[in-house]
């Protein structure tokens, strides 16, 4: 159970220090309490009180780190069941599967796909994540996977699924500094699973074949003293696998046990049974409840784009608009006599506005200026996307080296504000753009002349 305020000030120092920032210690206890500061902020706190308050003051799910350096990983760490409620804090993760039974071809496309799905979406890297190394039975074969992945160059987290503590012995080897996953601790194995991934604190992956026996052995494995865990939900099938995700969240953050407290694993690829289709409407479904690390037979577009974008919706702070960078985007190729178009930096005005301008097919320079993260309207009601901010922004961006075009259009909704920016730019012709941006095909390809 979660400490309350009281609970707290009991194990505080009592002192005037006051170099926590709060008038009284018991002030700072209800802040701990509810979440707002850390408890390691009072200098005072002994080790006993310090390590009682760490662990009772963390979130009800445990925060698993793992991967080194760029491929560096965090799960967990949630505190409500919905994002509405506050936010969530760390995005799952999508894992691509190999296997030791797959031919080399097979290896080498899904790495091509890894490789080729790496773009940048609203400032967010957008990739695979993890290299999930599945060992089937030919110990050789897998221990030449891994060397193969290590040395393609993908800059991933690894995750050794593998239940043979002989074989996982071999295989950390390869990936130890890479602080790796270890997957496959049953019932049978997790003694020895725990003194493999001990000493390095490694994520120690549970399955078991039903709920209640995965409660069992995460209580055994808590009795070795060790927490660094993910919990394996894939059931036998997708609805089994759903009920477990939402059973095992709920038990956590709802009835405070934090035997549950650990980010869940789904292998979308087995539920899927093949079906490239299916694969990508669980990997959403998951991604929405409440899969951690989510692992797919592949990652290329086709299933990149619709999850990707799907889980920076779902992970961004709701308070907090998500918003492009404030610059000049080049769109269908402008050159030196392309006109400019302004709008926005909120996310989805950007994406909605820039893709009309790509099926024009009209060559186009299009300008964000820093609006505050809001829509059209809001922005020029909150006095963010002005006459003075464009052409302020227009001025100071540089455009008017890029293109020698003095078409400046405007969106329609703020046409109120074309005298303002001529006044401001005068040798600028600023043109009202339409209301809604599904009409820009049409309006670009007149206003140039394309039929």
């Amino acid at each position: 159970m979660a400490m309350s305020g009281l609970d707290i000030y009991k194990l505080t120092p009592k002192t005037n220090c006051k170099e926590c920032g709060f008038p009284t210690c018991m002030a700072f206890a209800m802040k701990v309490a509810a979440g707002g500061v850390e408890i390691s902020k009072c200098s005072h706190m002994s080790d006993d009180a310090m390590a009682k308050l760490s662990e009772s003051t963390a979130p009800l799910m445990k925060i698993v780190t793992f991967g080194k350096g760029e491929a560096e990983c965090k799960l967990g760490g949630e505190t409500v069941l919905f994002r509405h409620e506050k936010t969530f804090v760390n995005r799952n993760r999508f894992a691509v599967l190999l296997s030791d039974a797959m031919s080399q071809e097979q290896i080498d496309a899904k790495i091509a796909n890894m490789k080729n799905v790496d773009y940048v979406r609203i400032g967010e890297e957008m990739k695979a994540e993890i290299a999930a190394l599945q060992y089937v039975g030919n110990k050789d074969a897998y221990l030449a996977l891994i060397n193969k992945v290590k040395a393609s160059g993908l800059k991933v987290a690894y995750m050794l699924v593998c239940a043979d503590v002989s074989v996982l012995k071999d295989a950390l080897e390869l990936v130890k500094d890479e602080l790796p996953i270890v997957f496959g601790a049953n019932s049978n194995n997790y003694q020895e699973m725990v003194a493999l991934v001990k000493e390095l604190k490694l994520p120690l992956g549970l399955k078991a074949p039903s709920l209640s026996e995965l409660y069992d052995l995460v209580e055994n494995v808590q009795k070795l003293d060790y927490k660094e865990l993910l919990l394996d939900i894939s059931n036998a099938s997708a609805r089994e696998a759903f009920t477990n995700a939402v059973q095992i969240r709920r038990t956590a953050l709802k009835e405070q046990d934090r035997t549950f407290g650990y980010p869940s694993v789904v292998f979308v690829n087995e539920l899927a049974k093949g079906d490239k289709f299916m694969e990508v409407a669980l990997a959403s479904l998951f991604t929405m409840k409440y899969g951690s690390l989510i692992v797919m037979d592949d990652m290329d577009y086709t299933r990149a784009l619709p999850l990707f974008g799907l889980r920076q919706n779902i992970y961004t702070d709701p308070q907090k608009p998500m918003r492009v960078e404030p610059e000049f985007y080049p769109i269908n190729n402008p050159g030196d006599n392309s006109p400019v178009l302004i709008t926005v930096d909120f996310a989805l005005t950007y994406f909605v506005v820039s893709g009309e301008v790509e099926r024009s097919k009209v060559p186009a320079w299009m300008g964000i200026p820093d609006a505050g993260g809001y829509s059209v309207l809001t922005a020029w009601a909150a006095g963010k996307f002005s006459g003075s901010v464009i052409a302020k922004f227009i001025k100071e961006s540089g455009i008017e080296s890029k293109t020698k075009c003095r078409k400046l259009i405007i969106p329609g909704k703020v046409a109120v504000l074309k005298g303002d920016i001529q006044d401001s730019l005068p040798d600028w012709e600023v043109i009202i753009g339409p209301d809604e941006a599904m009409h820009l095909p049409k309006f670009l390809r007149t206003m140039e002349g394309i039929n």
